[in-house]
């Protein structure tokens, strides 16, 4: 996230794509609609009817899977009447030829066509936005889970940088983490190709860093994306895994496909609050503790690092960390960490982002990352005078259509997404929060209602070239004819074993967001 949420107050325009703020992210939510009563425009991208999509000035109701049209053909009325920002674009940026020559074949006729959106609404967004002064752009999992999710996320990048939204207050873009720790997990280095701080472990002179930090040798090669576990896992190559705080079985794609991989594991440990769906398939199961039993710290979506602290012993005797801590003792790897705080400061050594960050600076109130020097207040918005790797790269980035559409034998388009009452599949343990909405009701539109002959509360089965399942349905205008839309918090109708094993690939998300079902209605 480039800048910070409470610059959103001071945001003239927000721009929404892929992202149902006030369910997902309710307190951003809230702050968007203070900002919208303070006078900002209000653009919403988005094919349901959303909370904000009623209150925005503009809603976009495009077709899924149709963002890189949407947002080339806005990019191509902003070049066509001269809105870029040419001082921007020359002192900032290169490449730049090659997105006017990609997004001049989408005009908003073309565009129009393809997404379903007004030609109008699309000059009527792009002249908006461009004359717009301070602007910022905010999106979720709605453009990530895609297999063009990577080209989604590049292609609003070239709008921000098109129009010079990004590096000042109350603009950027800024991406919304789906959990509260997300942002912290990925700066740890708990992806396959990077250590902490995002240094890469193909880098020689990065390796020899940690190398000497850790008395250990370390591999050169990138590891493996979840996706490409589970496939390895199917094909006999990984044995075994050791999962902590995740339940795959419910949340990734493709869930008898993650079923079989964990089936077929020699050794599977999982590492848990709760009895999950994953936690089922173990040989071993290590009693987690949650946040409440745990110090450490957490990063938030717009890089603050924050204390979190112990307000109960942990119930398992031990903390996470001192329980991994014991395992890679045990394995042959000694560790002797004495608290949290200790281990913080050996990743701040290794991580320039972190390098002056501490327990006793985050005491009262955490710091955004990066923080170069021992007094500097953290970094509330980033890129304000350069980028990363000097100049911004515009990308020429054509349409790519998902990688399945309904057809005759599975006329309806499955999109998934959460709901307020839940977070993520853990709180259906919660037996005051599952009287709130304790299970699944999957909207489809009273059109395609009226011809399958439902109502709300009936249920149906749904099926997908991967599995079935069977839900209860609400009847509502919120998503449009043709597609019916699940969240997939609930065990008793996992969305999962319906949606795509297609996935994007550079980051291998998958295509959560598009796939092809068949509704049928049961007898009551």
């Amino acid at each position: 996230m480039t800048n910070s949420i409470n610059e959103i107050l001071e945001a003239e325009l927000l721009f929404l794509i892929g992202t149902n703020t006030t369910e997902a992210h309710p307190v951003i939510g809230y702050k968007m609609k203070q900002a919208k009563r303070k006078g900002a425009k209000l653009i919403v991208v988005d094919p349901r009817r959303t909370e904000l999509a009623e209150e925005a000035d503009y809603w976009l109701r495009l077709k899924p899977g149709t963002d890189i049209p949407l947002l080339n053909g806005i990019m191509h009325v902003i070049i066509k009447e001269g809105l870029y920002d040419r001082k921007f674009i020359e002192e900032r940026t290169e490449n730049f030829e090659a997105l006017r020559e990609t997004v001049e074949k989408y005009t908003p006729e073309y565009v129009s066509e393809l997404t379903g959106v007004p030609v109008e609404d699309i000059t009527a967004v792009a002249r908006l936005y461009a004359t717009t002064d301070k602007a910022g752009i905010f999106y979720t999992l709605g453009i990530t889970e895609h297999v063009c999710g990577t080209s989604n996320v590049m292609s609003i990048a070239n709008l921000a940088m098109l129009t010079g939204h990004i590096g000042r207050p109350g603009t950027g873009v800024n991406p919304l983490r789906g959990q509260n720790n997300v942002q912290g997990a990925c700066d740890m280095g708990a992806l396959p190709n990077v250590y902490p701080g995002y240094q890469k472990v193909t880098d020689p002179s990065v390796r020899e860093k940690f190398e000497k930090a850790w008395g250990v040798s370390l591999p050169p090669d990138v590891g493996l994306m979840i996706p490409e576990m589970f496939d390895k896992a199917n094909s006999g190559e990984i044995k075994a895994m050791y999962i902590l705080g995740e339940n795959p079985v419910l949340t990734d794609p493709n869930a008898n496909h993650i079923k079989s991989g964990l089936e077929k594991l020699e050794f599977l440990v999982v590492h848990e609050l709760f009895l999950t769906e994953t936690a089922a398939y173990a040989d071993v199961i290590l009693p987690a503790a949650s946040f409440a039993e745990t110090d450490g710290t957490f990063t938030n979506t717009e890089r603050r690092v924050q204390r979190v602290r112990k307000a109960i012993e942990p119930l398992p005797g031990r903390t996470n960390w001192q329980t991994i801590m014991e395992l890679s003792t045990r394995m042959g790897y000694p560790m002797n960490y004495n608290s949290a705080e200790e281990i913080f400061k050996e990743m701040a050594s290794l991580t320039p982002s972190y390098a002056w960050i501490s327990y006793s600076r985050i005491e009262k109130e955490g710091l955004q990352w990066p923080c170069p020097t021992a007094d500097h207040p953290g970094t509330r918005y980033l890129h304000a005078a350069t980028f990363t790797r000097g100049k911004g790269l515009f990308q020429g980035i054509d349409h790519v259509p998902p990688a399945e559409l309904p057809d005759h034998e599975y006329p309806f388009l499955l999109s998934t997404g959460r709901i307020l009452f839940h977070y993520n599949v853990t709180t259906p343990y919660s037996a005051g929060i599952q009287s709130m909405w304790s299970e699944e009701y999957a909207e489809v539109n009273p059109d395609d209602a009226s011809r399958l002959k439902l109502a709300t509360g009936d249920r149906v089965k749904v099926t997908s070239r991967r599995g079935q399942l069977v839900t209860r349905v609400q009847v509502t205008d919120r998503v449009p004819p043709g597609i019916i839309w699940m969240s997939f918090h609930y065990a008793d109708s996992p969305t999962n074993v319906l949606t795509s094993d297609a996935v994007d690939p550079v980051t291998k998300t998958g295509e959560y967001k598009v796939c092809a079902v068949r509704v049928e209605k049961l007898n009551q």
